[in-house]
């Protein structure tokens, strides 16, 4: 039977302020079951970590699912499938698996009324990839792009998806000659918008708390960068620009309370609080008539788009660090320490299977 590690159940419920809570996890075996028609059943090879992850455990998430497998990212090869030709024709592929359902196509939102259903201890979706087989609709998979590892592709999924629909469908600034500005350059996330702007001619800007981080930045192609930590980063960040053009058109993930550097009706994408709980709108940003346009993961065709842009500009994610004995809860843990404590730059994964010996992604 699969093995997956699973969000344990509390023995007490009745303190639930989120401050002092923190789920612990466990191993257990999961009962398999028949596949239906268009089912397949995916052999994990890695699976992914996010901030969500930490969240859920620190029960900052809503529609938590305890006994159920963690995690929304993962990369494996495809084992068995149902009876349709649709399911028969993922036989022997390493595929991507998209990290949520009940979204089709809708540029807008989510055509469920329930919203989208996150793999990874959730309630409206009981799966997750933190396991060594998964079963899945096969109309959620995609080929993995043939440049990358598992390891590699494990950590694109939601984080792709996100800042895929951040970046191309709301900022509608990753264009030729257009200045953009990533806050946070340290987390996988912020890099992959890195990486997708510049893939599509924008020149980026970022910032970090650390200076080695925004030194890694700008080797992977940041135009420059500023610390957080400065008093006056907003200011020396504006002396960076070119003279002929001193402003950004997007801001991804807000910048906090200095939106000063952003040009007169510009756009802040929002992808989620890894920091800060919130962010300040003022009246001096309602006067310069700023959008703000706030994401959370994306649609199926929008996760068909980015991975096909991927593959076709062969973009690697970062890696920050790999646990390799995914049953070990200690090496587990440790992942999400330097979550919580921002000790890493990429992504962080879990390698469950190698992929020596296993048929080929051509």
């Amino acid at each position: 039977m699969p093995t997956a590690i699973v969000l344990k159940k509390p023995i007490s419920s009745t303190n639930t302020a989120s401050t002092s809570v923190y789920y612990q996890l466990e191993a257990v075996t999961i009962p398999s079951k028949p596949l239906e028609d268009n089912e397949v059943a995916v052999k994990i090879l890695a699976a992914g970590l996010n901030h969500r992850d930490l969240f859920i455990r620190q029960n900052l998430y809503p529609g938590i699912a305890f006994g159920t497998s963690l995690l929304s990212d993962g990369c494996g090869i495809v084992t068995k499938a149902g009876s349709s030709s649709e399911a028969q024709r993922w036989i022997g592929k390493i595929v991507l698996v998209n990290p949520a359902s009940g979204w089709s196509s809708d540029p807008q939102a989510p055509e469920s009324p329930s919203g989208l259903a996150y793999l990874g201890a959730n309630k409206l979706n009981t799966k997750g990839t933190l396991t060594d087989e998964l079963i899945i609709s096969s109309d959620q998979l995609e080929e993995a792009p043939a440049h990358l590892t598992a390891v590699q592709a494990a950590s694109l999924p939601l984080a792709g998806l996100t800042v895929w629909r951040a970046v191309v469908t709301k900022s509608k600034a990753a264009t030729i000659g257009n200045h953009i500005l990533i806050t946070g350059v340290g987390g996988g996330v912020a890099q992959l918008a890195l990486f997708f702007a510049l893939s599509r001619g924008a020149k980026v800007y970022v910032t970090s708390g650390d200076q080695a981080k925004l030194r890694a930045a700008m080797d992977l192609g940041a135009a420059d960068g500023v610390s957080y930590r400065e008093k006056d980063w907003d200011k020396e960040l504006l002396r960076k620009l070119p003279r002929d053009r001193p402003h950004f058109d997007t801001i991804i993930d807000g910048a906090a309370d200095r939106l000063l550097a952003i040009q007169p009706g510009g756009i802040i994408v929002v992808y989620g609080m890894t920091q800060e709980p919130t962010m300040p709108f003022p009246m001096s940003a309602v006067l310069r008539h700023l959008e703000i346009q706030s994401v959370t993961g994306g649609s199926r065709q929008e996760f068909h788009d980015m991975v096909e842009h991927v593959a076709k500009h062969r973009i690697t994610p970062v890696i920050s660090r790999v646990a390799t004995n995914w049953t070990d809860l200690r090496e587990i843990e440790s992942l999400f320490e330097d979550i919580a404590k921002g000790k890493k730059f990429g992504k962080l994964v879990v390698e469950i299977a190698k992929e020596e010996g296993l048929v080929s992604k051509i």
